[in-house]
């Protein structure tokens, strides 16, 4: 094959570090669109942004060219720095080292968009800890529960 094609989406998933629920509704939007260009620079096209107080959830699709790792450097170093630059409240902010990708297909995506829109009403009833271990076991990953949060 001459040409070398791929369609791969994204949810990925991380917190703030030890989930300090540091993030107000009023920085959100913008926090959102500079998350956008982080990816739009790294070639991949979002879908999906949103985070709460404590986490972030972004569906994208993965450029052909980009490494998950390299992606979740470069959101999580531009978007501290980013956020640092906008208020001194923010001079301490750190995310969670790790973090979870986990692979959508094409027929889940407006699925799996609503459900990051809404993720509001969602931990209402569910706390991020719980949200997280649960995609964990819906994929089937492994995981030891003392090396999962920082």
């Amino acid at each position: 094959m001459a040409q070398s094609l791929a369609k791969v989406y994204l949810h990925l998933i991380f917190s703030t570090k030890d989930r300090v629920r540091v993030l107000p509704d009023e920085i959100r939007p913008a926090l959102h669109d500079y998350m956008g260009g982080v990816l739009r620079e790294a070639d991949c096209s979002s879908v999906e942004i949103n985070t709460e107080p404590d986490h972030a959830h972004l569906l994208f699709l993965l450029s052909r060219t980009a490494t998950i790792s390299n992606v979740v450097r470069d959101l999580k170093k531009g978007s501290t720095n980013w956020l640092r630059g906008q208020h001194v409240q923010f001079r301490d902010f750190y995310w969670q080292h790790g973090y979870g990708a986990f692979s959508v297909s094409s027929s889940n995506v407006d699925a799996v968009s609503e459900y990051i829109r809404n993720q509001r009403e969602h931990h209402q009833k569910h706390s991020f800890q719980d949200e997280f271990r649960a995609f964990l076991r819906k994929h089937d990953v492994e995981f030891d529960e003392r090396y999962v949060w920082d």
